[in-house]
């Protein structure tokens, strides 16, 4: 049951904010169809892993939504690196953390 919790609010607070966050950068046309695609791609594959790891680590759901929500971490270090999928994702995540820090 505390698995469960955990990965509802990881995905509360993690999740939904970042596809929110896509749909709004589409909808300012900030971002190219390509890379709305790929960062789809991205979520399609790296959210259901997520997911799962958050109900399996319940510790990690909960350190990981709180930092990402205050701002304490990054929500690009979710999804790998090496995935060629996700690098769209990550770069939008990290221009636009770097807006707001700038601003």
């Amino acid at each position: 049951m505390i698995a469960d919790i955990a990965a509802w609010l990881f995905a509360i607070f993690v999740v939904d904010p970042l596809q929110a966050e896509m749909k709004q950068q589409l909808d300012r046309g900030n971002v190219s169809m390509e890379a709305v695609q790929q960062s789809h791609q991205c979520l399609a594959t790296q959210v259901p892993r997520l997911i799962d790891r958050a109900g399996n680590e319940p510790g990690w759901a909960i350190t990981t939504a709180v930092g990402i929500s205050t701002g304490w971490t990054s929500p690009d270090n979710l999804f790998e690196a090496n995935d060629p999928k996700c690098a769209a994702l990550r770069a939008l995540i990290k221009s636009d953390n770097n807006r707001e820090a700038e601003g």
